[in-house]
C-alpha cells in the first residue's frame, strides 16, 4: 500500500509541476516586432518592412552601397506578446517548436541572407541573451550567395547538404526542449522534397533571457546603385506542448488518493 501511495505522491507532484505555468508564458505570444538596422553600415539604403504576423513578414533593403569595402545592414524581427517589445523567454519556456517558410530574393553577388536567430549575450543595438551558447549567436539561415542552408553558432554547426538558391521557398523548423540543465535543439528544412533533419544539438544551458526571432542582412554592393534584396517569412507557427499526459495521470490518481485516505 505504501508503494501505491508513493506513486500517487510522485504523480501528483509531476502534475503540479507540469500544470503550474511551465508552458504558459510563451503561449502568450500574439505578434511580432521589427527592429530595423541593428547593423547600419549603409544608412543610405532604403528599407522595406511589412509586418503581417503570423501570415507573413517582409524585410527588404535596396541601394545597399558605400565607398568603403565590407560592411552590412541587418534588420531583425522578434516574437512579441504586446506588439511593442520582443518577448524574452522565461524559465517556464522549456519546450517549443517554431517554423516559417522563408524565401530570399535579390542579389547573389554579395551577402544576402536571412533566417532564425537567437542572440547570445547582450547586444548594443538589440535585445539580450543569457550567453550560455558555446558557439555565440545561433543563426539558422538560407544564404543564396554561398548556397548554405543550415545553422552555425549556438549549440554547434549543421549543414543540411541542400544548396539554397534565391527565390526558393524553404520551410525551416526549430524544436527546443530542456532536460534538466541541458538544452536541446533540433533543426529541419524542407524545400519541396524530403525533410532533412539535423542531429539533436545539446549544450549545458538554456534559453532563459533570450529573444526568439529572425534576421535579414545584405552586404555592400560596392558600386552604385548598390545591392538589393528581401526576405519573406510566411505561415509562421509557434507551438507549445501541453503536459496533457501528466495532467491526465494526476486526474486519474487523485480520486484513488482520496479513497486511500478514507481507508487509512
Amino acid at each position: 500500500m505504501s508503494s501505491l501511495k508513493n506513486c500517487i505522491r510522485y504523480a501528483t507532484l509531476i502534475t503540479l509541476a507540469a500544470t503550474g505555468g511551465a508552458y504558459a508564458q510563451l503561449s502568450s505570444v500574439n505578434s511580432a516586432v521589427i527592429t530595423p538596422r541593428v547593423f547600419n553600415d549603409m544608412p543610405g539604403a532604403v528599407g522595406n518592412y511589412i509586418n503581417a504576423y503570423p501570415g507573413a513578414i517582409t524585410i527588404g533593403e535596396s541601394g545597399a552601397y558605400r565607398t568603403n569595402s565590407g560592411g552590412l545592414d541587418r534588420d531583425y524581427w522578434a516574437l512579441s506578446n504586446d506588439g511593442s517589445h520582443p518577448y524574452i523567454l522565461g524559465a517556464g519556456d522549456s519546450a517549443f517548436t517554431i517554423a516559417a517558410t522563408l524565401n530570399v530574393t535579390g542579389t547573389t553577388a554579395f551577402d544576402n541572407e536571412a533566417g532564425w536567430i537567437i542572440p547570445n549575450g547582450m547586444t548594443g543595438a538589440y535585445g539580450q541573451g543569457n550567453g550560455s551558447f558555446p558557439g555565440g549567436d545561433m543563426q539558422f539561415l538560407a544564404d543564396p550567395n554561398g548556397g548554405f542552408l543550415g545553422f552555425f553558432g549556438g549549440p554547434g554547426f549543421w549543414n543540411s547538404g541542400l544548396t539554397y538558391t534565391a527565390g526558393i521557398s524553404v520551410r525551416m523548423t526549430i524544436a527546443y526542449w530542456q532536460t534538466g540543465s541541458t538544452g536541446n535543439m533540433q533543426f529541419s528544412v524542407n524545400t519541396g522534397g524530403p525533410t532533412v533533419t539535423s542531429p539533436v544539438e545539446s549544450w549545458s544551458g538554456n534559453l532563459v533571457g533570450d529573444i526568439l526571432g529572425s534576421y535579414y542582412q545584405i552586404g555592400n554592393g560596392n558600386t552604385a546603385p548598390g545591392a538589393s534584396g528581401q526576405a519573406v517569412w510566411s505561415n509562421i507557427s509557434l507551438s507549445v506542448p501541453e503536459p496533457s499526459a501528466f495532467a491526465l495521470l494526476g486526474l486519474g490518481l487523485l480520486p484513488l488518493a482520496r479513497l486511500l485516505r478514507r481507508r487509512s
